[in-house]
């Protein structure tokens, strides 16, 4: 199987399931810790159009941080530029974990559609 490169946090339980079904899976993964080293604006930019997701659901929007800097009311207010900037700058922003190959990417952890993506 191809290499993934798997964006976690270890103390993240949907993070360990995430590995372990991809580790099952025979996948060879490249672990990065998302909170030492969070992606650049250009990564999360790319994987934005690669998953086709809309640039609100990389937000972890039940973590503390997400809630303590009040971003529910403060994110429709600003630009899609300074969204990206400010998950780049705080690995504990974005949700995960974040799986790509470089052509595919995952956000969160959801069985079925790890099977019908990385399977």
């Amino acid at each position: 199987m191809s290499q993934l490169i798997v964006y976690h946090y270890a103390k993240c339980g949907t993070c360990r399931k995430a590995i372990k079904w991809l580790e099952e899976h025979h996948h060879e993964l490249k672990l990065i810790p998302i909170v030492e080293e969070p992606p650049t604006a250009e990564e999360l930019t790319k994987w934005i159009e690669l998953s086709g997701l809309e640039l609100k659901k990389l937000f972890n929007t039940s973590g503390e941080v997400y809630k303590s800097m009040a971003l529910k009311d403060k994110l429709p207010a600003m630009s899609r530029e300074e969204q990206i900037k400010l998950l780049a700058s705080n690995g504990k922003l974005i949700k995960r974990p974040v799986v790509t190959d470089g052509q595919k990417v995952t956000v969160g952890f959801r069985e079925h559609e790890y099977e019908m993506i990385w399977a």
